[in-house]
C-alpha cells in the first residue's frame, strides 16, 4: 500500500498587532526590572558616599553661616582681611610651583621608566613608590635633618667649596617646596607612566618610516598621546597641594602659612568652628571652580581620554 506523502510543517502564523504589543510591554518590563536591580546594587555605595562625604560638607556649609545670634555672613566677610588674602595667595603660589616642578621632574622620569625593560621598570617604580610607603612625619623630619644649617646638604656643599656660609634651606618657602615636591612626585609619575605605557610603539615606528626624526616623533606623537596622564597628574598634585598641612607646618617653621593652617588655628586657638568652616567652604568652592574651568574650556574628554 503506497505510503502517504509526508506532510510539510506549516509555518506558524505571524503574531498580530496584539502579540507584538504584548512582547514590547514584556521587554520594557524586563528592562525596568533590570534597571531596578542595578539601582539596588548602587544604593549602598551612594549611602556610604552621602554619609562619609556629602553629610560633612553640608554640615560645614551650615556652620559657616551660623553665629552666636543665628544666621550671619560675618565669617565670610572676615576672609577679606589682608591676613587671609595673603594666606590664600601663598597657598595657590605654593600649589602652582610644586605642580610645575613635579611636571618638570616627573615627565622625564616616567618616560625613562616606560622605556625600560620590565624588571628594571618594576624596580624603578618601587623606588618611586617608596616615599609613599613611608610615614609623612618621618619624611618631613628626614628633610629637617638634611636641610638644617649643619645638615648633610650644607655640610657637603661647604666641603666641596661651593658655599662659604650655610644656606637657609628650611623654615622658609624653599624648604616647604622641597618637601612637598618629594611627597607629590609619585602622584605625578604614576598617571604619566600608565599613559605612556599604553602608547602603541607602532605609531612612532610609522612616523620614523615616513621620515620623522626621533625628536619630531616624540613631540608630535608621543607627547600628545601622553596628555591624559599628564592632565591627571596635574589635577591630583594641585588639588592635594591645596590642602597640605603637615609639611608646611614643619618645614615652613610657621613662616609659610597655608589655608589649611588657618583652619587649624581657628579651631585650636579660637574654637571658632564657623570661621574654620567658612575657610573650608571657600577652599572647596575654589577647587571645584578650577576643575570646572578645566572641564569647560579645555575639556575633560581631551585630557583624560574619555570617549
Amino acid at each position: 500500500m503506497p505510503s502517504s506523502p509526508a506532510q510539510e510543517p506549516r509555518p506558524s502564523p505571524e503574531p498580530g498587532a496584539a502579540g507584538a504589543a504584548g512582547n514590547a510591554a514584556l521587554f520594557k518590563a524586563q528592562e525596568r526590572t533590570e534597571a531596578l536591580q542595578l539601582a539596588a546594587l548602587i544604593v549602598p555605595g551612594l549611602l556610604l558616599i552621602g554619609i562619609v562625604a556629602l553629610a560633612p560638607i553640608c554640615w560645614l556649609f551650615w556652620l559657616s553661616f551660623r553665629g552666636p545670634d543665628g544666621f550671619t555672613l560675618q565669617h565670610y566677610l572676615r576672609l577679606l582681611h589682608p591676613s587671609y588674602t595673603l594666606t590664600l595667595r601663598t597657598t595657590f603660589e605654593l600649589s602652582f610651583l610644586v605642580t610645575f616642578i613635579c611636571v618638570l621632574l616627573g615627565y622625564p622620569l616616567a618616560y625613562l621608566i616606560s622605556q625600560a625593560r620590565a624588571r628594571v621598570a618594576a624596580l624603578m617604580l618601587v623606588l618611586v613608590l617608596f616615599p609613599v610607603w613611608t610615614s609623612l612625619l618621618v619624611r618631613c623630619y628626614a628633610w629637617l635633618v638634611l636641610l638644617q644649617r649643619r645638615g648633610l646638604v650644607n655640610t657637603w656643599l661647604a666641603d666641596v667649596g661651593m658655599i662659604e656660609r650655610p644656606l637657609q634651606l628650611m623654615h622658609n618657602f624653599t624648604g616647604t617646596v622641597i618637601g612637598m615636591v618629594h611627597i607629590m612626585l609619585p602622584f605625578m609619575v604614576l598617571p604619566l607612566y600608565g599613559s605612556m605605557r599604553a602608547i602603541n610603539r607602532d605609531y612612532l615606528r610609522a612616523a620614523a618610516s615616513l621620515g620623522a626624526s626621533p625628536v619630531k616623533g616624540f613631540w608630535q606623537i608621543f607627547v600628545p598621546l601622553s596628555l591624559p596622564g599628564l592632565a591627571a597628574g596635574i589635577i591630583i598634585v594641585f588639588v592635594l597641594c591645596l590642602g597640605f598641612y603637615v609639611t608646611p607646618a614643619l618645614l615652613g617653621g610657621g613662616r609659610v602659612m597655608m589655608w589649611s593652617m588657618q583652619i587649624e588655628r581657628n579651631v585650636t586657638y579660637y574654637a571658632d568652628w564657623g570661621a574654620a568652616s567658612s575657610l573650608g567652604v571657600v577652599l572647596l568652592l575654589m577647587t571645584l571652580g578650577i576643575l570646572w574651568v578645566v572641564g569647560r574650556f579645555i575639556g575633560f574628554d581631551k585630557f583624560t581620554g574619555a570617549r
